[in-house]
């Protein structure tokens, strides 16, 4: 939930916000980086509205219909402050799928296993075309934090495929 209230809060301090606007910024941004998915945001905004953090208020405009408007309030951008100073010092294992693969190695013929991780290596070139084809997008338009993530993902996808590389050659 942390990381959730950081993140809400960071797209409530650039501007107020309708839901909508909301979850389009998660979906067609952070969820590609961080990995972020809320199956609904208003839950997480109640909460935050019943700890003072966020206010909302009603919006009309014409016949359409009425949304509600968040925005934060001084203890909410306090709250933010606190997250996002916190979170740089902030260590988690990283967990990793193929972690639990390499501790059964041993149960797959070799063939096998050199051909997964090969596969998984063409995939990670092909996220790494991706996200380098989205670096330059980003640098086109100016979006520095944006490329300051991608540059941390690039860096994390070739330590991978280095390894994975370099386990290749060790199996018989």
């Amino acid at each position: 939930m942390i990381e959730h209230e950081l993140i809400l809060l960071g797209l409530l301090k650039e501007s107020p916000k309708h839901g909508y606007e909301i979850k389009k910024k998660i979906k067609e941004i952070l969820f590609f980086f961080a990995g972020l998915e809320l199956k609904s945001i208003y839950y997480p905004l109640s909460v935050m509205e019943n700890k003072g953090l966020v206010v909302k208020h009603i919006d009309r405009q014409g016949r359409r219909p009425k949304r509600f408007i968040y925005a934060l309030t001084p203890k909410g951008r306090a709250r933010f402050q606190e997250l996002l100073t916190k979170s740089f010092l902030d260590f988690k294992r990283p967990q990793f799928r193929l972690d639990s693969s390499l501790y059964f190695l041993n149960n797959l013929p070799a063939r096998t296993v050199k051909r997964r991780l090969r596969a998984r290596m063409l995939i990670l070139k092909k996220i790494t075309r991706t996200l380098k084809l989205q670096a330059c997008s980003f640098k086109a338009n100016g979006a520095t934090p944006l490329n300051k993530i991608l540059e941390h993902n690039l860096r994390m996808l070739e330590a991978e495929s280095k390894f994975l590389s370099g386990l290749i050659k060790t199996i018989i």
